[in-house]
């Protein structure tokens, strides 16, 4: 099962919905704007690629940060942050089993995308 977490309206979400519908892929869209993010998965996603590649350190949300809230140096104030603001994770993060992929990239999703890709495109809840 492939669950695509990231915002609706995000233009590289868009192209993410595209490129797999292009491909055939069936996936599951979760929203964390408005759904949110369990604290587990944004735990289990910095201990696979990293905090630093999670925060979106150049989108508008971030811009808007005061100086002390940027300050983040450890996993846990990174997690408290995108818990406050979902928006400041990075776009999408696409999960594949127990693979995390972070940003969209054609090529390297495509690989992880289309090895996780159990059922035929339609999609995106």
């Amino acid at each position: 099962m492939i669950t695509i977490y990231g915002i609706k309206n995000c233009a590289t979400i868009k192209k993410t919905f595209d490129w797999c519908a292009a491909q055939g892929i069936d996936y599951t869209f979760h929203d964390y704007k408005t759904q949110g993010v369990p604290l587990e998965h944004l735990r289990a996603w910095c201990r696979q690629v990293g905090f630093e590649v999670l925060v979106n350190r150049r989108g508008t949300t971030w811009r808007k940060l005061s100086p002390a809230q940027q300050d983040i140096t450890t996993q846990a104030q990174a997690v408290a942050l995108m818990q406050d603001f979902p928006s400041v994770i990075k776009r999408p993060v696409v999960v594949v089993g127990e693979t995390v992929l972070v940003g969209f990239d054609a090529a390297r999703p495509g690989e992880v995308l289309t090895a996780g890709a159990a059922a035929p495109a339609g999609a995106g809840a």
